[in-house]
C-alpha cells in the first residue's frame, strides 16, 4: 500500500502551540505556590519534597507540579532531592525584599474569576468591554474604594520599583529641578528618579487615597523633604509647576484620544525646554509582538473599556502632534521602555 505522508523536512516545529496550551497551566501551578507561599518556605532553607508536602499540607503529585512549574521558570533550584529559591526568586518573591513583586500576583489571584479565565477574555473580545469591576472603568472603583485603592497601589509598587531603579540611568536629568509624576500610584518612579538624581525634587499626583499609599513609601524611603504628594485628577485638575513629565502606565489605561490630551496638557503645563517622558511596555510598531506585551495588551480587555499598549511609533506620534520635538524611544528594564521628548523654545516651535 503506498503510504501518503508528509514529508519530516515540511513538519514545522509545533512547540509554540503547545507552549500556548500547557503554559496556561504552568503559569497557574505558580500562582498556586505563590498563594501557598511557597517561595518563603524554600527561603528559610532546602526542602525534600516530603518536608513540602508537610509544610503546605498538600500530597506529593501537586507539589511536585507546583515544584516543577516554579522551577522551569527559574524561581526554583532543584540539587538531588531537595529545592531551594534561586536568587532571581529571592530578589522579587520575598515580602522582604525591597522588590518584591508579590503585591502584583495577588491581585490577579483577587479578580482571577474576571481576569484569568477563558470565559473572560472571550467576553471582552466578543464585547468589547471590561470585566474587572464591569460597567465602569476600574480607576472610578479606585476612586470610589479606598481598600481596592491601596491593594491595586500596592500591587503596582510590586512591578514598578525595579524598573522605576533603571530609567532614570538611561536619560540625562541633571537640567531638571522638578518632576511631576502623573498619576503616579506608589511614587515608585519619583522614589527612583530623586535616588539616581540628588537635586530633583518630585510631585507624585493621583486620587487621594492613592496619595495616603505613596506617603507610606515615601517616608519609608525617608524621602519626605524631596517628593510630596497631591491629590488631584489628572484629566481635570491643573498640573502642578514642573519642568519634567513622567508617567508610566498611564496611556495604555487610555484610548488614543484622551492620551493625545494628556501629551497636550503637559506640553501647554511645561515651560520651554520642559521634558515629557512616557513610561510603557511598547508594541512593537508593527503590533506583531513581543509576546508578553501582546498579553497585556490583550488583558487591558479587561481591565480597562477603551485602553491598550501602544507602540513607540504611536506614542512619538502622540507628542509630536502635541508640538514635542527631539523625540526618542530607549529600552530601559525587563520589557519596559521610555519615549521622551521637549518642548521647544517659541522660536524652534
Amino acid at each position: 500500500m503506498e503510504r501518503s505522508s508528509e514529508p519530516m523536512q515540511d513538519l514545522l516545529d509545533d512547540r509554540p502551540l503547545m507552549d500556548v496550551g500547557n503554559g496556561i497551566y504552568a503559569y497557574a501551578a505558580i500562582m498556586v505556590a505563590h498563594k501557598l507561599k511557597l517561595f518563603p518556605l524554600l527561603a528559610s532553607g532546602p526542602r525534600t519534597l516530603p518536608d513540602v508536602c508537610a509544610a503546605l499540607s498538600i500530597k506529593p503529585r501537586p507539589a511536585q507540579a507546583i515544584l516543577a512549574a516554579s522551577s522551569a521558570q527559574g524561581f526554583v533550584r532543584v540539587d538531588g532531592q531537595s529545592y531551594s529559591l534561586t536568587p532571581l526568586a529571592e530578589k522579587y518573591l520575598l515580602e522582604t525584599s525591597p522588590t518584591y513583586f508579590g503585591f502584583f500576583w495577588d491581585l490577579l489571584i483577587g479578580v482571577a474569576d474576571s481576569n484569568l479565565s477563558f470565559s473572560s477574555m472571550e467576553r471582552g473580545v466578543l464585547t468589547d468591554a471590561l470585566q474587572v469591576a464591569p460597567g465602569e472603568h476600574v480607576f472610578q472603583s479606585v476612586a470610589e474604594q479606598a481598600e481596592m485603592a491601596r491593594g491595586f497601589t500596592r500591587a503596582m509598587h510590586s512591578i514598578s520599583v525595579g524598573p522605576g531603579l533603571a530609567w532614570p540611568e538611561a536619560i540625562e536629568l541633571s537640567g531638571y529641578q522638578r518632576m511631576l509624576d502623573v498619576g503616579g500610584g506608589s511614587g515608585a518612579h519619583a522614589i527612583g528618579a530623586v535616588t539616581r538624581w540628588p537635586h530633583l525634587q518630585a510631585i507624585v499626583l493621583d486620587l487621594p487615597p492613592v496619595c495616603d499609599v505613596a506617603g507610606e513609601f515615601i517616608a519609608k524611603g525617608g524621602l519626605q523633604d524631596r517628593i510630596e504628594t497631591r491629590p488631584g485628577d489628572i484629566f481635570e485638575d491643573p498640573f502642578p509647576e514642573a519642568d519634567l513629565h513622567f508617567y508610566s502606565n498611564i496611556y495604555h489605561d487610555w484610548s488614543r484620544e484622551q492620551g493625545a490630551f494628556l501629551s497636550r496638557k503637559s506640553f501647554e503645563s511645561l515651560p520651554a525646554g520642559g521634558r515629557i517622558v512616557v513610561h510603557e511596555t511598547l508594541l512593537d510598531d508593527d503590533k506583531a509582538g513581543p509576546l508578553v506585551t501582546a498579553g497585556y495588551n490583550a488583558g487591558m480587555l479587561l481591565w480597562s473599556p477603551d485602553g491598550g499598549q501602544y507602540s513607540g511609533r504611536e506614542l512619538s506620534e502622540m507628542m509630536a502632534e502635541a508640538g514635542f520635538r527631539q523625540i526618542e524611544t530607549k529600552p530601559t528594564f525587563g520589557y519596559n521602555s521610555i519615549v521622551t521628548g521637549i518642548k521647544p523654545a517659541a522660536a524652534d516651535g
